[in-house]
């Protein structure tokens, strides 16, 4: 081939010092790139590896439903105050991240969107964490209802198991009345309905003990705000912790003061291990 140094081609492409100008590399460098793709469209499609319905596509979600993923994990959580050092969606972050930790530890589970808004106390006058600004509260049947239709749905799309793990101590009984009512109705059907009370209930999953016996008494542990509850966020997600305020006084029930995401880690390992055991005894009884 004849260069023509500093001059035009014919074709429109200008050449300098012998070499064939950019465009022209860069046109021939995308037709072989498509026509690459084009024989082989598997190399641009990856497999959803989020365990989080919100996260993924209709389609996603039905392929991997038909490929044997049909437990879902309904987290509910609250909006509610947690002391001046923790934040209001405490309940909701945490049981988001430990539910996706519990759906890993299965072999066939997804986890539903977080259900925020929970019995929290009445409004005029308020009571309970309502008396705190940021608090939202439900009614107790509208809140059973949203649950209630929460599970109807999954089971419409192919769900079989469908898992209930509440965050907040308030509404136990309600998950559990939910699972009670709908197992009734679908007894003739594949789809089954389980509350998991593992998941919150400090006996079973022994995570106040366990810091008993490393020598955090009962009063500093506490139940909402303390210890406990403080360095399990702080393990889960710290920016909704502030450091600044762990002082003895802070807590409802306890004192946050010598919280650590250590700490917190040995609660998550055994949250996270007793639930799943929970929901595979629980599972294996249908």
């Amino acid at each position: 081939m004849r260069v023509i140094r500093g001059e035009n081609r014919p074709d429109g492409c200008k050449v300098r010092q012998g070499k064939i100008c950019t465009d022209m590399r860069a046109k021939s460098a995308f037709l072989l790139l498509s026509l690459l793709f084009a024989l082989t469209p598997g190399l641009c499609v990856a497999a959803p590896t989020s365990l989080y319905i919100e996260d993924l596509t209709w389609t996603e979600l039905r392929d991997l439903v038909a490929s044997g993923k049909t437990t879902a994990i309904v987290p509910v959580g609250g909006t509610e105050q947690n002391g001046p050092h923790m934040a209001i969606g405490k309940h909701n972050v945490r049981v988001k991240l430990l539910a996706g930790r519990i759906a890993g530890g299965l072999d066939n589970a997804l986890v539903a969107p977080v259900l925020p808004y929970v019995p929290e106390g009445a409004i005029d006058p308020p009571t309970g964490h309502m008396r705190f600004p940021g608090t939202i509260t439900a009614p107790q049947d509208a809140f059973e209802k949203v649950l209630e239709y929460a599970a109807r749905s999954l089971a419409r799309h192919g769900f079989r198991d469908i898992v209930l793990i509440g965050d907040h101590g308030s509404y136990q009984k309600d998950l559990a009345a939910v699972a009670t009512r709908l197992d009734r109705e679908w007894a003739k059907t594949p789809v089954r309905v389980y509350a998991i009370p593992e998941y919150y209930d400090e006996s079973a999953h022994g995570f106040a003990k366990l810091l008993e016996r490393n020598g955090y008494p009962a009063a500093e542990i506490g139940t909402h705000a303390g210890l406990a509850d403080t360095s399990l966020m702080m393990a889960l997600d710290p920016s909704l912790v502030r450091g600044d305020r762990l002082r003895p006084g802070e807590g409802d029930n306890g004192d946050p003061s010598r919280a650590s995401a250590a700490l917190g880690e040995s609660g998550v390992e055994l949250i996270v291990m007793k639930t799943i055991d929970a929901i595979r005894r629980a599972t294996a009884r249908r």
